[in-house]
Formats: C-alpha cells, structure tokens, sequence
C-alpha cells in the first residue's frame, strides 16, 4: 500500500494530505514513457551503430573472412598467371620455333570471355569489384590454358611429324656439284639486266649448260607446272607442306605434272633458257607462308660451315640478276 503524502497549507496552518488529480497522473506517466522510449532508442541506435547486434557481428566477420580468402585467392592467381606466362614464353620461343610453326597472337593469347554484361550479375554489392576482379581473372586464365593446351596438341603432333616434316623442307643445292663462285646472283635487291635499276630478286640463280638436271630439295607435290614465254618462262612450284614451296623457273624442259608426289633429290627438270632471261640459268625460290625467304639457309645439307660462310660473303657483293 503507497504511503500517503502531508503537505503543510499555510492558511490553514495545518498538515494535508496530498492528493494528485487523474489528469496530472496520466500527464506524468505519458512524460515517463516519451523519456523511457526515447532514452531507449538512443541506447539501442548507439548500441547497433558501435558495437553490433550479435547476428551483424557475426556477419563482420564472415565478410573479414570472406575478403581475407579473396585476397590469398589473388595472390594464387598471380603464381598461376606467372606459370601461363612462363609456358607462353617457352611455347613461342622454343617450341613452336624448333618445328618452325607460326607464332599465336598476342590477341588471340590475351582474348577474354564475353563483355562487362557477363558480371553485372555481380553487381550492387559493398564487395562487387573485388569479385568481379577475381572472376575476370579466371575466365580470362581459362581462356589462355584453353589455347595453350591447343598449342601443346599442334607442337605435340609436328614432333610426332618430326621425321616426315624433315624430309620436306628443302635442304640441298637444286644443281648438283655446283662451284659456289659460279652462283650468278644472290637473293636481295639486285640490279635488273633489262631495266639498269635494282629490283628485289626473290631467290638464286645458277648458270650452267642448258640441259643439266635439276633436282627436287625436299619431299612434296607438284602444285603447278607452268609453260610461258615470258617472266619465270617455263617453271614448276612444288609444295612441300608446313608452309614451304619451291620454284623452278626458266626451265628447258619439265620432266613432272602437276599432282605427282616427288622426293628430294628426284631429277624434275632440264635447265633452260625461257621467258625473261639472259642466258641459260635456274632461277631458284624458297617460299615460306607466301613470302619468299633466303634459299642460302636452306643449303645445309650441301654445303660445310666454311662453305656457308663463302656464300654469304658473296651475297653481300653487288651484282646484275640473270632475269
């Protein structure tokens, strides 16, 4: 039971018992409830805002966790584009160039997955960049493994070719016993025996008698046998595979048709004197991917280191071509 209150009315001059109207009691106790409510909201938002409820906590955490996996994620990444990188480098460099194969491109190697519109599904969140990152490095390390691998399989089939591949390239002289010295041009820009002006000549001319043999440089199929009067006269292209043809020109005659598979070192033609020319010659090609090469590189099985070296020194000195 609540104790009762006295207060002293001085005109009375007596003690009274106090009594509080229902109206003031209900004002008062709505004024504990507005403080009581908002003291509490302020403790609760301080609370949330500095501390955490203990399921945001909690969450804290697993979004720490979460960024700290991510970033020893990116730092395994990085070894393994290292190791792509690494493997790009010895796949152009060594391996391709051993079987001569063409180099891939930049473009293709380093070529992604799809657009942006592949990770906007990763979007509108506090940590999308990050995932976003990591997922585009991914894809684009899939990518280069997947091309890679493709790599591995072509090099791994030309080195199961190796020996068939060998036998094609063109490796001797298309004139037998020739003197080096009586090479009468050399690839390069030369001067023109007709037009007095240097041109580009495009591969080796050897004199000799009209009618001596000349012979196949390495394993392949007649591809064109030609008959003209003018520019390479009479001349024969065969393809070798793996990106090498041969040209014969200014022959006497051909002693092939177009389709036959012949050897190296299979008698194919006479020499001659046809179309533009001045005198009896072979005027002689190597041709890789389309664009004519130095034939001199492609002697090694004719000629000795010391041999090299001559006709090297010879190709430097000035002189008119023969066609």
């Amino acid at each position: 039971m609540a104790r009762k209150k006295f207060i002293y009315n001085p005109q009375t001059l007596d003690y009274e018992e106090y009594k509080v109207s229902f109206g003031k009691r209900l004002r008062n106790f709505c004024l504990f409830i507005v403080a009581a409510g908002v003291i509490g909201f302020f403790t609760v938002t301080i609370v949330e805002n500095k501390i955490g409820s203990p399921k945001e906590r909690m969450q804290a955490r697993e979004i720490e966790f979460l960024q700290f996996q991510y970033e020893i994620l990116n730092k395994k990444i990085g070894k393994i584009d290292n190791l792509v990188d690494e493997m790009q480098d010895r796949d152009e460099n060594i391996y391709r160039m051993i079987f001569e194969a063409d180099p891939i491109s930049y473009s293709v190697r380093e070529a992604g997955y799809g657009g942006t519109d592949r990770y906007m599904t990763l979007d509108g969140y506090d940590n999308s960049s990050i995932v976003k990152a990591t997922a585009k490095r991914i894809d684009i390390l899939e990518s280069q493994l997947n091309i890679q691998a493709k790599s591995f399989d072509e090099v791994y089939e030309m080195a199961t070719n190796k020996a068939e591949m060998l036998k094609c390239i063109p490796a001797i002289m298309p004139v037998r016993n020739v003197d080096i010295n009586r090479i009468s041009s050399h690839f390069g820009h030369r001067t023109d025996p007709f037009y007095k002006i240097k041109k580009f000549h495009s591969g080796i001319d050897f004199s000799a008698p009209i009618g001596t043999k000349i012979y196949c440089t390495g394993n392949g199929v007649v591809e064109k046998v030609v008959t003209s009067n003018s520019g390479y006269g009479n001349y024969i292209i065969v393809n070798h595979g793996y990106g090498y043809k041969t040209r014969y020109a200014h022959l006497k005659k051909s002693l092939v048709k177009k389709g036959q598979k012949v050897s190296r070192g299979e008698n194919i033609a006479l020499m001659g004197n046809t179309g533009k020319s001045t005198a009896p010659h072979l005027h002689y090609e190597v041709i890789k991917n389309d664009k004519p090469i130095n034939p001199v590189d492609f002697f090694y099985n004719d000629l000795t280191p010391e041999e090299y070296e001559q006709i090297l020194k010879l190709s430097e000195k000035p002189s008119m071509t023969m066609d």
